[in-house]
């Protein structure tokens, strides 16, 4: 009996698929980021234009404040955990918007270039290596100098940012869903050019685009975060990771909890995205697998 059962083939199993322990952090981060910007009007212990002069420059618990402020005020007084909290809101909603502006208007002009070839490819070439080119920094400075900062016109300019990356992926998948044969299929069949671009190519080229996204991301943010460092980001009274960095570089010496908390931030934020994108472009990399 035992001389059967020792004669049976073993049962193979398929390893399970798991997370890295750095990619679940990061998952677990992004999400915890996501759940303070949809419910911060309920979990912020204050408003964050509230002032309160008496208790101007309290230090946080950790440096041996009491409860009622627990990462401190700043310079007006005001609670830097309930500004933390919408700094983030702000932030992400900057940097969700400026990403999906950039991907659309990369991804449209990218198809364009495909479909039409001749001279509309030459031109969006030619504007994608110029924005290439272009310091987009010196560029956004200038732009908001000119025509004043508010929040719109922040988003889009930070839209603008990195647009000729989706531009050339699009482009250059779309040509090769040509040569493989079946947008021209579908083409044959009667199927308008929106219909082939968005129900046929665009699905294919999907996870391309996503992962450029997660890249793209944290740069939004760290763009964002610097324009407001100088000032030319987001306006008081509102506000945002970037802006409570750069007011609280004049009281890095005396009040450094007021910078630390936002910092750390960004650089979780940065970082997660960035782990998160690493982790998608080696899952949905058909060579890698």
């Amino acid at each position: 009996m035992s001389t059967a059962l020792a004669a049976l083939p073993a049962t193979t199993r398929k390893p399970r698929a798991t997370v890295p322990p750095m990619v679940a952090f990061a998952l677990c981060w992004i999400a915890a980021m996501l759940a303070v910007a949809a419910t911060v009007q309920w979990i912020a212990p204050y408003s964050y234009t509230a002032l309160d002069l008496r208790a101007r420059l309290h230090p946080p618990v950790f440096m041996g404040g009491d409860w009622r402020h627990i990462l401190g005020t700043d310079e007006l007084g005001r609670d830097v955990l309930a500004r933390l909290l919408y700094s983030i809101r702000l932030s992400l909603l900057i940097a969700f918007g400026a990403t999906l502006i950039g991907a659309a208007l990369g991804t449209l002009l990218g198809f364009l270039a495909a479909h039409l070839r001749g001279l509309v490819e030459q031109v969006v070439l030619a504007l994608a290596d110029f924005q290439a080119s272009m310091p987009f920094l010196i560029l956004a400075l200038s732009v908001l100098a000119f025509f004043g900062t508010s929040l719109t016109l922040l988003i889009c300019l930070l839209g603008l940012h990195g647009w000729e990356r989706y531009a050339r992926i699009s482009r250059g998948l779309a040509i090769s869903a040509g040569a493989q044969g079946y947008a021209a299929a579908v083409r044959q069949l009667g199927a308008s050019p929106w219909r082939v671009y968005g129900r046929h190519v665009l699905p294919n080229i999907a996870s391309t685009l996503i992962v450029s996204m997660t890249l793209a991301f944290p740069e939004i943010i760290l763009l964002e975060s610097g324009l407001s460092f100088l000032g030319l980001g987001v306006q008081p009274p509102e506000t945002s990771l970037g802006n409570m960095v750069g007011y609280a570089r004049e009281y890095l010496t005396r009040a450094p909890w007021i910078l630390l908390s936002p910092a750390m931030v960004i650089v979780m934020t940065t970082l997660s995205v960035s782990m998160l994108g690493d982790w998608l472009r080696d899952k949905l990399d058909p060579t890698l697998r």
